[in-house]
Protein backbone atom coordinates (compact mmCIF):
# COMPACT_ATOMS: atom_id res chain seq x y z
CA UNK A 1 0.00 0.00 0.00
CA UNK A 2 1.48 3.34 -1.03
CA UNK A 3 1.81 5.91 2.06
CA UNK A 4 1.37 9.67 1.93
CA UNK A 5 2.87 11.39 4.35
CA UNK A 6 1.52 15.14 5.16
CA UNK A 7 2.28 17.88 7.02
CA UNK A 8 -0.02 20.03 8.97
CA UNK A 9 1.53 23.60 9.99
CA UNK A 10 -0.57 24.54 13.00
CA UNK A 11 -3.66 22.28 12.76
CA UNK A 12 -3.92 21.34 15.86
CA UNK A 13 -7.59 20.98 16.31
CA UNK A 14 -7.98 19.77 12.62
CA UNK A 15 -9.15 16.18 13.59
CA UNK A 16 -11.85 16.19 11.32
CA UNK A 17 -10.60 17.03 8.07
CA UNK A 18 -7.67 14.73 9.28
CA UNK A 19 -10.34 12.04 9.30
CA UNK A 20 -11.29 12.80 5.92
CA UNK A 21 -8.07 12.68 4.53
CA UNK A 22 -6.92 9.35 6.12
CA UNK A 23 -10.30 7.99 4.49
CA UNK A 24 -9.70 9.66 0.58
CA UNK A 25 -6.55 7.82 0.96
CA UNK A 26 -8.07 4.84 1.54
CA UNK A 27 -10.57 5.09 -0.98
CA UNK A 28 -7.40 5.34 -3.22
CA UNK A 29 -5.52 2.02 -1.49
CA UNK A 30 -3.50 4.32 0.07
CA UNK A 31 -1.93 4.92 4.02
CA UNK A 32 -2.56 8.60 4.63
CA UNK A 33 0.37 9.51 7.63
CA UNK A 34 -0.46 13.18 9.50
CA UNK A 35 1.99 15.27 11.24
CA UNK A 36 1.33 18.90 13.21
CA UNK A 37 4.26 21.15 13.58
CA UNK A 38 2.96 22.63 16.80
CA UNK A 39 4.59 24.32 19.51
CA UNK A 40 2.56 22.57 21.78
CA UNK A 41 2.55 18.59 21.92
CA UNK A 42 -0.70 17.91 23.61
CA UNK A 43 -3.38 19.03 20.91
CA UNK A 44 -6.03 17.22 19.51
CA UNK A 45 -4.15 16.46 16.19
CA UNK A 46 -2.61 13.93 18.13
CA UNK A 47 -5.71 11.41 18.40
CA UNK A 48 -4.75 10.22 14.55
CA UNK A 49 -1.62 11.82 13.81
CA UNK A 50 1.77 12.50 14.95
CA UNK A 51 2.70 15.89 16.49
CA UNK A 52 5.96 17.32 15.94
CA UNK A 53 7.41 19.94 18.67
CA UNK A 54 8.45 23.28 16.26
CA UNK A 55 9.48 26.25 16.31
CA UNK A 56 8.16 29.89 16.32
CA UNK A 57 6.85 31.01 12.80
CA UNK A 58 9.25 33.95 13.68
CA UNK A 59 12.44 31.84 14.19
CA UNK A 60 15.31 32.41 11.79
CA UNK A 61 15.65 28.73 11.86
CA UNK A 62 12.16 27.73 10.82
CA UNK A 63 13.02 26.83 7.45
CA UNK A 64 16.11 24.93 8.19
CA UNK A 65 14.12 23.08 10.46
CA UNK A 66 11.25 22.20 8.77
CA UNK A 67 13.27 21.25 5.50
CA UNK A 68 14.88 19.01 7.71
CA UNK A 69 11.65 17.54 9.33
CA UNK A 70 10.01 17.07 5.37
CA UNK A 71 13.44 15.18 4.33
CA UNK A 72 13.72 13.02 7.72
CA UNK A 73 9.90 12.00 7.46
CA UNK A 74 9.59 11.96 3.96
CA UNK A 75 6.93 14.10 3.53
CA UNK A 76 4.79 14.56 0.35
CA UNK A 77 3.35 18.13 1.00
CA UNK A 78 2.89 21.01 3.53
CA UNK A 79 -0.99 22.62 4.31
CA UNK A 80 -0.95 25.07 6.88
CA UNK A 81 -4.01 26.09 9.16
CA UNK A 82 -3.45 29.38 10.24
CA UNK A 83 -3.27 32.80 8.16
CA UNK A 84 0.35 33.14 9.60
CA UNK A 85 1.38 29.56 8.00
CA UNK A 86 0.13 30.24 4.75
CA UNK A 87 3.59 32.19 3.41
CA UNK A 88 5.68 30.10 5.46
CA UNK A 89 4.22 26.89 3.43
CA UNK A 90 4.44 29.15 -0.26
CA UNK A 91 7.97 29.73 0.63
CA UNK A 92 8.42 25.68 1.59
CA UNK A 93 6.93 25.36 -2.01
CA UNK A 94 9.75 27.21 -3.28
CA UNK A 95 12.34 25.34 -1.84
CA UNK A 96 10.98 22.30 -2.34
CA UNK A 97 10.48 22.20 -5.89
CA UNK A 98 10.61 18.28 -6.44
CA UNK A 99 7.06 18.28 -4.09
CA UNK A 100 3.82 19.62 -5.11
CA UNK A 101 2.23 21.84 -2.08
CA UNK A 102 -1.57 22.86 -2.92
CA UNK A 103 -0.89 26.80 -1.76
CA UNK A 104 -1.26 29.92 -3.42
CA UNK A 105 2.03 31.64 -4.61
CA UNK A 106 3.78 33.61 -2.12
CA UNK A 107 3.12 37.51 -3.51
CA UNK A 108 -0.94 36.86 -2.90
CA UNK A 109 -0.08 35.02 0.70
CA UNK A 110 1.50 37.74 1.58
CA UNK A 111 -0.96 40.22 0.40
CA UNK A 112 -3.69 38.58 1.75
CA UNK A 113 -2.56 38.51 5.32
CA UNK A 114 -2.74 41.98 5.41
CA UNK A 115 -6.12 43.32 5.37
CA UNK A 116 -4.75 46.86 4.70
CA UNK A 117 -3.49 45.50 1.60
CA UNK A 118 -5.67 42.84 0.92
CA UNK A 119 -8.43 45.53 0.88
CA UNK A 120 -6.63 47.56 -1.32
CA UNK A 121 -6.16 44.30 -3.74
CA UNK A 122 -9.98 43.93 -3.74
CA UNK A 123 -10.28 47.99 -4.69
CA UNK A 124 -7.81 47.62 -7.58
CA UNK A 125 -9.49 44.82 -8.64
CA UNK A 126 -12.68 46.00 -8.84
CA UNK A 127 -14.23 43.98 -6.10
CA UNK A 128 -17.14 45.24 -4.32
CA UNK A 129 -15.91 45.98 -0.50
CA UNK A 130 -17.36 48.14 2.46
CA UNK A 131 -16.87 51.58 2.41
CA UNK A 132 -14.22 53.39 4.12
CA UNK A 133 -15.67 56.62 5.39
CA UNK A 134 -15.87 58.19 8.58
CA UNK A 135 -20.20 57.49 9.04
CA UNK A 136 -20.83 55.66 11.84
CA UNK A 137 -20.71 52.95 12.90
CA UNK A 138 -17.37 51.66 12.20
CA UNK A 139 -15.69 48.57 12.50
CA UNK A 140 -12.00 48.44 13.61
CA UNK A 141 -9.77 45.05 12.13
CA UNK A 142 -6.27 43.87 13.38
CA UNK A 143 -4.39 44.41 9.85
CA UNK A 144 -2.90 40.72 10.43
CA UNK A 145 -5.42 39.55 12.93
CA UNK A 146 -7.65 36.12 12.73
CA UNK A 147 -10.64 34.49 14.36
CA UNK A 148 -12.12 37.80 15.19
CA UNK A 149 -9.33 38.79 17.46
CA UNK A 150 -8.49 42.32 18.41
CA UNK A 151 -11.86 43.84 16.36
CA UNK A 152 -13.35 46.66 17.82
CA UNK A 153 -17.22 48.46 16.86
CA UNK A 154 -17.03 52.32 16.79
CA UNK A 155 -20.95 53.33 17.28
CA UNK A 156 -20.10 57.23 17.56
CA UNK A 157 -17.09 59.64 18.04
CA UNK A 158 -16.60 58.71 21.98
CA UNK A 159 -16.18 55.23 21.11
CA UNK A 160 -13.26 56.17 18.26
CA UNK A 161 -11.78 58.65 20.28
CA UNK A 162 -11.12 56.15 23.55
CA UNK A 163 -10.16 53.44 20.30
CA UNK A 164 -7.34 55.93 18.92
CA UNK A 165 -5.91 56.83 22.22
CA UNK A 166 -5.67 52.89 23.45
CA UNK A 167 -4.33 51.94 19.47
CA UNK A 168 -2.35 53.04 16.57
CA UNK A 169 -4.92 53.68 13.66
CA UNK A 170 -2.53 51.99 11.05
CA UNK A 171 -2.41 48.84 12.83
CA UNK A 172 -6.20 48.46 11.37
CA UNK A 173 -8.38 48.36 8.62
CA UNK A 174 -11.25 50.83 10.12
CA UNK A 175 -14.34 50.01 7.76
CA UNK A 176 -18.07 50.93 7.68
CA UNK A 177 -19.71 48.39 10.16
CA UNK A 178 -22.31 46.32 7.88
CA UNK A 179 -24.96 44.51 9.41
CA UNK A 180 -25.80 41.64 7.63
CA UNK A 181 -25.74 37.70 6.99
CA UNK A 182 -21.77 36.70 6.89
CA UNK A 183 -21.22 33.85 4.08
CA UNK A 184 -17.95 31.54 3.04
CA UNK A 185 -17.37 30.08 0.35
CA UNK A 186 -14.96 26.67 0.36
CA UNK A 187 -13.31 26.76 -3.03
CA UNK A 188 -10.56 24.49 -4.46
CA UNK A 189 -8.21 25.14 -7.23
CA UNK A 190 -6.04 22.54 -9.28
CA UNK A 191 -2.62 22.45 -9.59
CA UNK A 192 -3.30 23.23 -13.56
CA UNK A 193 -5.02 26.26 -11.95
CA UNK A 194 -8.30 25.02 -12.63
CA UNK A 195 -11.29 25.97 -10.50
CA UNK A 196 -12.88 22.77 -9.23
CA UNK A 197 -15.33 23.91 -6.83
CA UNK A 198 -17.03 26.45 -5.52
CA UNK A 199 -19.31 26.38 -2.07
CA UNK A 200 -20.91 29.20 -0.36
CA UNK A 201 -22.27 28.75 3.03
CA UNK A 202 -24.37 30.69 5.46
CA UNK A 203 -22.70 31.31 8.93
CA UNK A 204 -25.78 30.62 10.93
CA UNK A 205 -23.35 30.78 14.23
CA UNK A 206 -19.61 31.79 15.07
CA UNK A 207 -17.82 30.85 17.90
CA UNK A 208 -14.40 32.63 18.48
CA UNK A 209 -14.20 33.54 14.55
CA UNK A 210 -14.74 30.12 13.18
CA UNK A 211 -18.70 28.59 12.22
CA UNK A 212 -19.86 25.99 14.92
CA UNK A 213 -23.28 26.10 12.54
CA UNK A 214 -23.29 26.77 8.87
CA UNK A 215 -25.64 25.69 5.70
CA UNK A 216 -24.50 25.16 1.88
CA UNK A 217 -26.26 27.48 -0.19
CA UNK A 218 -26.23 27.27 -3.90
CA UNK A 219 -25.95 31.42 -4.17
CA UNK A 220 -25.25 31.98 -7.60
CA UNK A 221 -24.15 35.83 -7.04
CA UNK A 222 -21.60 35.01 -4.69
CA UNK A 223 -20.50 31.63 -6.62
CA UNK A 224 -19.80 34.20 -9.53
CA UNK A 225 -17.89 36.73 -7.52
CA UNK A 226 -16.19 34.18 -5.77
CA UNK A 227 -14.99 33.15 -9.54
CA UNK A 228 -14.50 36.58 -10.65
CA UNK A 229 -12.41 36.99 -7.57
CA UNK A 230 -10.07 33.71 -8.25
CA UNK A 231 -9.42 34.50 -11.77
CA UNK A 232 -7.67 37.52 -10.78
CA UNK A 233 -4.31 36.13 -8.84
CA UNK A 234 -2.02 33.24 -8.40
CA UNK A 235 -4.15 31.30 -6.20
CA UNK A 236 -3.67 27.65 -6.00
CA UNK A 237 -5.10 24.61 -3.43
CA UNK A 238 -7.76 25.38 -0.65
CA UNK A 239 -9.15 28.74 -0.50
CA UNK A 240 -11.35 30.34 1.83
CA UNK A 241 -13.21 33.36 1.14
CA UNK A 242 -15.43 35.60 3.49
CA UNK A 243 -18.48 37.61 2.59
CA UNK A 244 -21.00 39.86 3.83
CA UNK A 245 -24.66 40.72 2.65
CA UNK A 246 -26.31 44.16 3.93
CA UNK A 247 -29.59 43.33 5.16
CA UNK A 248 -30.83 46.36 4.04
CA UNK A 249 -29.10 47.07 1.32
CA UNK A 250 -28.44 43.18 0.00
CA UNK A 251 -25.19 44.20 -1.63
CA UNK A 252 -22.62 41.85 -0.91
CA UNK A 253 -19.01 42.93 -0.29
CA UNK A 254 -15.86 40.66 0.15
CA UNK A 255 -14.19 40.81 3.59
CA UNK A 256 -11.26 39.21 3.07
CA UNK A 257 -9.87 35.80 1.75
CA UNK A 258 -7.68 33.17 3.26
CA UNK A 259 -5.84 31.11 1.05
CA UNK A 260 -6.14 27.62 3.13
CA UNK A 261 -8.80 25.19 4.18
CA UNK A 262 -11.70 27.21 6.06
CA UNK A 263 -12.01 25.53 9.53
CA UNK A 264 -15.80 24.62 8.44
CA UNK A 265 -14.98 23.01 4.78
CA UNK A 266 -15.83 19.83 6.43
CA UNK A 267 -19.63 21.17 5.34
CA UNK A 268 -18.73 21.34 1.72
CA UNK A 269 -17.04 17.93 1.90
CA UNK A 270 -19.94 16.33 3.45
CA UNK A 271 -22.16 18.56 0.61
CA UNK A 272 -20.03 16.51 -2.06
CA UNK A 273 -17.68 18.70 -2.55
CA UNK A 274 -14.55 16.22 -1.32
CA UNK A 275 -11.04 18.71 -1.71
CA UNK A 276 -9.73 16.61 0.53
CA UNK A 277 -10.58 13.48 -1.94
CA UNK A 278 -9.06 15.87 -4.36
CA UNK A 279 -5.94 16.90 -2.35
CA UNK A 280 -5.11 13.10 -2.38
CA UNK A 281 -5.74 12.86 -6.30
CA UNK A 282 -3.66 15.38 -7.45
CA UNK A 283 -0.95 14.05 -5.19
CA UNK A 284 -1.75 10.30 -7.01
CA UNK A 285 -1.32 12.15 -9.96
CA UNK A 286 -4.44 10.88 -10.74
CA UNK A 287 -7.31 13.00 -12.65
CA UNK A 288 -9.54 15.78 -11.14
CA UNK A 289 -12.71 17.16 -12.41
CA UNK A 290 -14.80 20.31 -11.76
CA UNK A 291 -17.81 19.46 -9.44
CA UNK A 292 -20.87 21.89 -8.93
CA UNK A 293 -23.13 18.82 -8.46
CA UNK A 294 -22.86 19.13 -4.51
CA UNK A 295 -25.91 19.24 -1.80
CA UNK A 296 -27.60 22.53 -0.53
CA UNK A 297 -29.02 22.82 2.03
CA UNK A 298 -26.92 20.51 4.58
CA UNK A 299 -26.47 21.61 7.88
CA UNK A 300 -23.25 21.56 9.84
CA UNK A 301 -22.95 22.08 13.71
CA UNK A 302 -20.40 21.36 15.62
CA UNK A 303 -19.92 19.92 19.44
CA UNK A 304 -16.53 19.38 21.43
CA UNK A 305 -14.53 16.06 21.19
CA UNK A 306 -12.16 15.20 24.09
CA UNK A 307 -8.54 13.99 23.72
CA UNK A 308 -6.71 12.33 26.45
CA UNK A 309 -3.20 12.72 27.32
CA UNK A 310 -1.52 10.17 30.22
CA UNK A 311 1.71 10.41 31.99
CA UNK A 312 2.63 6.82 31.07
CA UNK A 313 1.62 7.24 27.70
CA UNK A 314 2.73 10.32 25.45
Amino acid sequence: MKVINILFLGGAKRVSLAEKLIQAGLERNCSVHIYSYELDMYVPIASVGSVIKGLKWSSPDLYANLSEIIKSKQIHTVLPFVDAAIAVTSKLALLHPELYFPVSDLEIADVMFDKVTANTWFIDHQLPVPPQNESFPLIAKPRKGSASKGIFVLQDKDDADYFEKKNDRNDFLIQKFIPGIEYTVDCYISRESKLISVVPRMRAEVTSGEATQTITVKDEQIITLSEKILSKGKFKGPITIQFIRDAKTLETYIMEINPRFGGGVLASIEAGANSAQVLIDELLGLPVNVNTSWKENIIMTRSFRETYFYADNH
